[in-house]
């Protein structure tokens, strides 16, 4: 797939970035766009050092498409858990397991699997119109994404049960305070902000950057034995790598290192 319609691909300085660009439905989330996505995420590990994914329009996603064609309510026996096994849920596992460092950029509606999609990422900018919603319960649906694990890890459970219970909006101030996001900026510098991080991640050891993420996935389920002898391992194939020693050559020699990514 090298040519898409629902969203934007672009490269430049060793950061791959993604637009999600349906801004007519605030960039709700298709089973065709979700393959753009993944086939996109599968190109950014190869093209870059790091991956920006933000939104065109007012909003960054207001979630999954719910467009009636694609769902068959006079089938009793429908199964929406399809859509999440072939299409959502590799997604979010590709994210979990992507190779470079992540950045998501939003502002206005961030819901529904949107919301899950934006905070996979490693690090999360919002603008200051931007809100976080869960707003499953409304359609008498369950959140799904990963949203209750990732909530309730980042957030804890009472505040993920009221947001998932509740479905009400949750807002970017809100988010920064309970530690969901990590940095809130104003609309128009939003996508320089993250670039501007990106960039710093992009010239950095990026084998290394890559442990760094497996490292703290695996925390989230891991006991402190278990962690402990993970990063044991990680960092046995850290200090074997030439990013280490230019790091630790430059330590030494008091001038910035200049990674190559091996």
């Amino acid at each position: 797939m090298s040519e898409y319609n629902l969203i934007e691909y672009e490269v430049n300085n060793k950061i791959a970035i993604i637009r999600l660009n349906d801004p007519d439905s605030l960039n709700s989330i298709s089973k065709p766009m979700g393959l753009e996505i993944r086939d996109a995420l599968g190109r950014c590990s190869n093209d870059a050092n790091a991956l920006v994914l933000t939104g065109n329009g007012r909003a960054f996603s207001s979630g999954a498409n719910l467009n009636s064609d694609e769902i068959d309510m006079q089938d009793k026996d429908r199964d929406l858990g399809v859509g999440l096994e072939e299409y959502f849920n590799p997604m979010i596992m590709q994210l979990r397991h992507l190779p470079i460092p992540f950045i998501s950029a939003v502002r206005g509606a961030v819901a529904g699997v949107g919301c899950s999609i934006a905070l996979m990422a490693d690090i999360i900018i919002a603008s200051k119109n931007a809100y976080f919603m869960q707003a499953f319960c409304k359609i008498g649906l369950i959140p799904d994404g990963g949203s209750a694990y990732l909530l309730a890890r980042t957030i804890g459970r009472a505040r993920a049960m009221e947001l998932m219970l509740l479905g009400e909006k949750y807002s970017a101030e809100q988010a920064h305070s309970d530690g969901l996001i990590n940095r809130i900026v104003e609309d128009d510098q939003l996508e320089s902000t993250a670039l501007e991080i990106a960039a710093r991640l992009a010239e950095g050891p990026t084998t290394t950057l890559q442990l760094i993420r497996a490292s703290a996935w695996a925390a989230l389920d891991s006991s402190l034995e278990e962690q402990l002898d993970r990063e044991r391992k990680l960092q046995t194939d850290a200090g074997r790598s030439d990013d280490f020693a230019e790091g630790l050559s430059a330590f030494l020699e008091k001038r910035p290192a200049k990674f190559d990514g091996k």
